[in-house]
């Protein structure tokens, strides 16, 4: 329908700021939006990478989210393998939490997916950067209470 203009590499710095502002206000749509046209002239760009992994993980909780494979296609771009393995846990934790919201079904199972994606970028973390711990941590105080447990299968799962 409509041909995007495409952004000036020159005002990718600025960009970047702008997007991140709309993040904060709770407007990840918008902030999604301009790391696209980021990515679209520097498709490597890291920190837009990490960004719009975060941008569309705030929608989880929203009905008009995204789904976890589209977020995949940026987190298996970030270079760094303890980003990778951080901003992976991230996105479960996110879906966990999301799914806690609308009742929790399996939301044991997200927490804990994230937090071994957490132990896996602690395991490589930078010197002094405990946030891996931090987040693992904060899973495991969700669980705890909200005293969930394993999610079983069972035949009246499948029962109408």
């Amino acid at each position: 329908m409509f041909d995007l203009k495409p952004l000036h590499r020159e005002a990718i710095p600025a960009a970047l700021e702008k997007a991140n502002r709309y993040r904060l206000l709770n407007e990840p749509g918008a902030a999604e939006s301009i790391y696209l046209d980021i990515l679209a002239v520097e498709p490597e760009n890291q920190e837009a990478l990490k960004n719009i992994v975060l941008a569309m993980s705030d929608r989880f909780g929203k009905d008009y989210a995204v789904g976890d494979s589209h977020i995949n296609d940026f987190v298996v771009q970030l270079t760094d393998g303890y980003e990778k393995a951080y901003y992976t846990g991230i996105v479960y934790e996110r879906r966990a939490k999301a799914t806690l919201e609308k009742g929790g079904l399996q939301a044991y199972e997200l927490f804990t997916q994230a937090m071994d994606w957490f132990e896996k970028a602690e395991a490589i973390r930078p010197a002094g950067n405990d946030d891996a711990i931090l987040r693992w941590n904060g899973c495991a105080r969700i669980i705890a209470r909200n005293n969930l447990r394993p999610h079983v299968v069972s035949a009246n799962d499948f029962i109408e």
